[in-house]
């Protein structure tokens, strides 16, 4: 079965998607950010066919996402965030503060995040790059941008 193709949607949302849509992309992205850098050990940690995770590999590394570093005398490799990776990261930790806040139960968040800068455990809460103050959907106007028109 062939994926629907949302890069040629005037949507910042769809184009995303078209790039990390697939199930496994957040999560094998979520491994490399927390250390889990080769095939091996990512294929093992998600329990992923090596033939998908193949896959899915090739296309974040050509979307420019994660990259590619030897590791080894065969060609064996380590993947790594590239800046354009880090940012997708940053979108899986708003999705974690959902997760936690939705779906975590009464064990509680799997994992907790603290922050470097103050040392206390925290979440991601979107802000506003101008003032700073929170965003919240209810807060937010949609307006047309300059990408809006084919």
């Amino acid at each position: 079965m062939q994926r629907t193709q949302f890069g040629t949607m005037a949507c910042s949302i769809a184009r995303t998607l078209d790039v990390i849509g697939e199930p496994w992309s957040p999560l094998i992205l979520r491994d490399v950010w927390a250390g889990v850098s080769r095939f091996d050990s990512i294929q093992a940690d998600l329990g992923i066919s090596r033939k998908v995770l193949t896959e899915r590999l090739n296309h974040l590394v050509g979307q420019g996402i994660l990259e590619r570093r030897p590791y080894d005398a065969r060609p064996r490799f380590e993947y790594h965030l590239t800046a354009k990776g880090a940012d997708l990261v940053e979108m899986l930790m708003v999705m974690v503060r959902w997760g936690d806040r939705w779906l975590a139960g009464e064990a509680g968040p799997p994992v907790l995040y603290r922050h470097h800068a103050c040392g206390e455990i925290g979440h991601v809460e979107p802000r506003c790059s101008h003032c700073g103050e929170p965003m919240h959907p209810a807060d937010v106007d949609l307006l047309p941008g300059p990408g809006s028109i084919p």
